[in-house]
């Protein structure tokens, strides 16, 4: 399983999505491998990051999972190279909450960031909803990229623009990189502007039925996604908070 051999599904059998998993930690490789190989994705695993450049821009995977805290490479270095051959989606883990690997991270053009310890239920889940995305922005090879993206508007709100099909943000001409997570939460505020969405709501948004979230994990999304915009614009304040109903956006 270490040596990057993807599992081979049965013959005859539709092609499974493949995710490129790279890790130091082998406990984590075998674990996450077997819980997406149970969800029908097939997965190349590598415990060595140089390896892993290799294999991967010979052989582009759907997704990526790569941890930014490894030796001689970290996750960060190996997406800089690839991305300079290749693209395929990637998620980094980390072993802590590292505000400035996020940024380089999304700056460098990585969808999503979970820190360690994580649920392997909301890796799937993310792992699906970036899938899902890029489905849709491919869903006429053919088109041209306005044509294709038609069931996936741009969402405009004042200074807000969110293009969902390219998960791409700016406020006031500015780009914001946000994670998946952010992206769904600020999506289900600005879609009703000055409408007041509950935690519930903004969980139900942005996480499956089955991944539990508590009330102080939907306030750290919010106080992420102030602190990001602050960065473009230190008078931002669209996303307002009412003690003891939730937050609503406003574009004014």
């Amino acid at each position: 399983m270490i040596s990057g051999k993807p599992n081979i599904p049965p013959a005859g059998a539709d092609a499974p999505q493949v995710i490129a998993l790279v890790d130091d930690d082998r406990n984590i490789l075998t674990s996450v491998s077997i819980a997406l190989q149970a969800e029908g994705f097939a997965t190349r695993v590598y415990s060595d990051s140089s390896a892993a450049l290799k294999a991967l821009a010979d052989n582009p995977p759907d997704l990526g999972v790569f941890d930014i805290k490894m030796p001689r490479m970290d996750g960060l270095e190996l997406l800089r190279q690839l991305r300079l051959s290749c693209y395929f989606p990637v998620i980094f883990l980390t072993s802590k909450d590292d505000e400035q690997d996020e940024v380089t991270g999304l700056d460098l053009g990585a969808d999503d960031y979970l820190a360690k310890p994580f649920s392997q239920r909301l890796l799937l889940a993310r792992i699906r909803a970036i899938l899902r995305r890029n489905a849709a922005s491919r869903e006429s090879p053919d088109a041209t990229p306005n044509e294709a993206d038609v069931s996936l508007p741009v969402l405009v709100r004042g200074r807000l623009s969110m293009d969902p099909a390219r998960h791409f943000v700016e406020w006031n001409g500015h780009a914001v990189s946000l994670t998946v997570t952010e992206f769904l939460i600020l999506e289900a505020l600005a879609a009703r502007p000055g409408v007041i969405k509950s935690r519930n709501q903004l969980m139900d948004a942005a996480y499956p039925d089955d991944v539990f979230v508590d009330d102080r994990t939907v306030d750290s999304h919010i106080k992420r996604l102030r602190r990001k915009f602050r960065v473009v614009d230190p008078e931002f304040a669209a996303i307002e908070t009412l003690y003891g109903a939730g937050y609503s956006f406003t574009d004014g």
